[in-house]
């Protein structure tokens, strides 16, 4: 067994597994930790949980130690020049006319490198950067490219629902989102007002997604025929939360009427069982009734017979009688005697 503990080094970030060895930590403890990039200071986030090593990561890390307060300085201090080292090099880049923009400047816990972030349309090449901001600051210099949903969460904001943004507030990681989404909740499709900041689709759309579709399911379909307390109309509107439906009736009046108190009409339900209630079910082979096709001829019938002349018996056939051999008569014919005449003298 293991004991291994969730931390994070920003709000809303990324949460990561470490080795918490021996330590005793609780939520919201600052520690320092072993990363790939060097040591960085972490808060926890859930408590140390014991789990089989094989469950564990391969390259899992360890907690060094909890936080103390020269580390809490340190890092404080660190913090305070990041707007000095983002300054500099956002002049370096109008200097040599850049194509990229700078989101953030972040130092690492002990000082011992610079993270720059920064978005761009395409590649960029930024080594003659690299070297005037290394030559300034005396340390390593990291140039990392990132989306505009990172860029978002890195500058935070307010969003059209007049909160702090989702990504830096609580939202950890993203999910995917779609104009389906916002579809099935009945959003009026305008760009300005289902896109966050950051230009793409509001993340928000993707938290009551599921619960609207379930709830459709129960609802009958705009345009089916229902009969509500002996009436019949058609479906004109849903009202998906309040879980009800409109009904423009026979008679021309509409209303809107609870689901639960609808059925679907005998028509409408003969002809949905019809249907295949799955996708993968086969279908029933559709039978062929009477009328004319476009060629003409009538489907459904038996096709008459057809009236066959008796040929005649045909004729025995005559074969050729074997011819016989030399100096015989053939069989039914005379041989004739030829007389030669005489010479003339």
């Amino acid at each position: 067994m293991i004991r291994i503990v969730s931390l994070k080094f920003r709000t809303a970030g990324k949460h990561y597994t470490f080795n918490a060895r021996d330590l005793e930590l609780k939520g919201g403890d600052r520690v320092v930790v072993e990363t790939d990039r060097g040591r960085a200071l972490g808060s926890v986030v859930l408590q140390p949980r014991e789990v089989p090593r094989d469950q564990a990561p391969e390259d899992i890390k360890n907690v060094l130690r909890l936080a103390t307060e020269e580390d809490l300085s340190m890092a404080a201090s660190h913090a305070g020049r990041e707007k000095e080292a983002y300054g500099f090099c956002q002049r370096r880049i109008e200097d040599r006319k850049m194509d990229m923009k700078l989101v953030r400047a972040e130092y690492l816990f002990d000082g011992s490198k610079i993270v720059f972030y920064f978005t761009a349309d395409g590649r960029v090449d930024f080594r003659e950067l690299v070297k005037d901001l290394a030559h300034y600051f005396h340390t390593r210099i990291e140039m990392r490219q990132i989306g505009v949903r990172d860029e978002a969460k890195l500058t935070g904001g307010i969003g059209i629902c007049g909160r702090e943004l989702c990504c830096c507030t609580f939202l950890t990681e993203f999910a995917p989102v779609s104009v389906r989404m916002a579809k099935e909740q009945g959003l009026a499709l305008n760009p300005n007002k289902i896109s966050g900041q950051c230009g793409r689709l509001l993340c928000c759309l993707g938290y009551e997604f599921e619960t609207y579709c379930a709830l459709k399911k129960a609802l009958p379909k705009c345009g089916r025929r229902v009969k509500h307390e002996g009436r019949e109309g058609d479906v004109v509107a849903q009202d998906v939360l309040g879980q009800k439906v409109t009904v423009r009736f026979l008679d021309g009046k509409t209303a809107q009427v609870p689901a639960g108190e609808t059925e679907i009409a005998k028509d409408q339900e003969s002809a949905q069982q019809k249907k295949p209630s799955q996708p993968g079910e086969p279908r029933e082979p559709k039978k062929k009734q009477g009328g004319r096709p476009r060629g003409g001829k009538p489907q459904g019938q038996p096709k008459p017979a057809r009236a066959t002349r008796e040929k005649p018996p045909a004729p025995p056939k005559v074969t050729a009688p074997e011819p016989a051999p030399d100096g015989e008569a053939k069989p039914g014919k005379k041989r004739s005697r030829s007389r030669r005449r005489p010479r003339r003298k």
